[in-house]
């Protein structure tokens, strides 16, 4: 039985692409072997780009560089014969390039011409293109074998692309976890920054030394509770509706006590008790929020500041409504302007959006020459 090197083609092939890992090092050898096993004079491989432009991408023989006087030749999908057989997606042998309008010259002319598509799972990624100067060189087993090595070389492409846009996730996943994890400690910084800290044990010293052990105790316990929170939910990703609000009704009740009553607060929640404890939100953002009103608002030290905060409770949301009040209030579009070192509240939400998909929204709008109105919608995880 007479051997058929049809076969050991295609193994050497498979051979030589077995450690070929980049996709660059793959084309560039399929291009070589084309020339040195298959006996072709040149070959040309080019891939499809976004824009549906046929690129090359490597070259062996006299068209090894494959450039005109305008640089590498680029085909639309489409015209000439290459970007015919990428758009139909179907092998052809042109046996006189003279003959067959759609040849496009790129220097010295071949007679003939052989096109194959490099495809795998109905996906195009683009051509080997080899021309002759001969006519008629091209045969049906040139076709077949080219068309082989073409599919071998498709399934080394994708696991190429794979491979690089795997670890490209991975990268990202692992920068965005190094992110949270900062954007935990700036959050835990921002909230317990030292003027608050400061104030809020000034103030409760000063109720001791003023023999008001009762608002001393009252406080303490209530700053103590605050601290033990922040703390306990930097492993957190969510918190419940109901410890948050208990947390924030401490926060604003000690931020109140720092700014010596210059402000006032009000929080209502139109649900009833089971919702709000069935209600489970993102951790680190509805506190981070107030941080950045607070320090904004009262950075005038202008006393009549009035804050009416409103929950409400849905199937797949909790909204978030912060009415404020003040007599001088400066007409603003945006939460700017908060003093140095406070963590800016959309980045943290831009983050959790993209890490998490929360999909948070916020806007904010001026009701009067004195209300601004923020609502913020949290989904609720549970």
């Amino acid at each position: 039985m007479e051997h058929d090197p049809f076969e050991d083609v295609l193994i050497y092939f498979s051979k030589s692409l077995l450690g070929k890992k980049g996709e660059e090092d793959i084309l560039w050898d399929m291009a070589k072997n084309c020339i040195s096993k298959l006996g072709f004079e040149d070959c040309v491989i080019y891939l499809v780009n976004h824009n549906d432009i046929l690129v090359p991408k490597a070259a062996h023989g006299p068209k090894s560089t494959h450039n005109t006087e305008d640089g590498p030749i680029e085909i639309p999908l489409g015209q000439g014969i290459c970007g015919h057989v990428a758009k139909t997606a179907k092998a052809e042998i042109v046996n006189d390039t003279s003959k067959d309008p759609r040849y496009i010259t790129d220097g010295a002319a071949g007679l003939s011409e052989i096109c194959v598509p490099i495809t795998c799972d109905g996906v195009l990624y683009g051509v080997i293109d080899c021309e002759h100067p001969e006519l008629d060189f091209f045969t049906d087993r040139h076709l077949k074998m080219l068309s082989a090595i073409a599919s071998i070389s498709a399934i080394k492409i994708k696991s190429a692309r794979d491979c690089k846009a795997l670890m490209e996730e991975r990268e990202r996943l692992i920068q965005m976890k190094e992110e949270m994890v900062e954007l935990k400690f700036r959050t835990l910084s921002s909230q317990l920054n030292p003027h608050f800290v400061f104030n809020a044990l000034n103030s409760i010293q000063y109720f001791v030394t003023s023999e008001k052990k009762k608002l001393a105790m009252e406080y303490l316990s209530m700053f103590s509770k605050l601290i033990r929170f922040y703390l306990g939910q930097l492993g957190q990703e969510s918190v419940s509706l109901k410890d948050e609000i208990e947390m924030l009704h401490s926060y604003l009740t000690l931020q109140k006590l720092r700014y010596d009553g210059l402000f006032d607060f009000d929080i209502a929640v139109q649900e009833d008790p089971k919702k709000i404890e069935e209600a489970i939100i993102p951790s680190l953002v509805v506190q981070t929020l107030f941080e950045n009103i607070i320090e904004s608002v009262m950075s005038h030290q202008q006393k009549g500041q009035h804050f009416e905060v409103l929950l409400k409770v849905g199937s797949t949301s909790v909204t978030l409504e912060v009415v404020h009040n003040s007599l001088n209030m400066k007409s603003a579009n945006n939460l700017s302007g908060y003093r140095e070192g406070i963590l800016q509240w959309e980045e943290q939400i831009n983050l959790l959006n993209t890490v998490k998909g929360y999909n948070i929204t916020n806007s904010i709008s001026t009701l009067s020459d004195q209300k601004r109105l923020i609502t913020i919608e949290l989904p609720r995880l549970l």
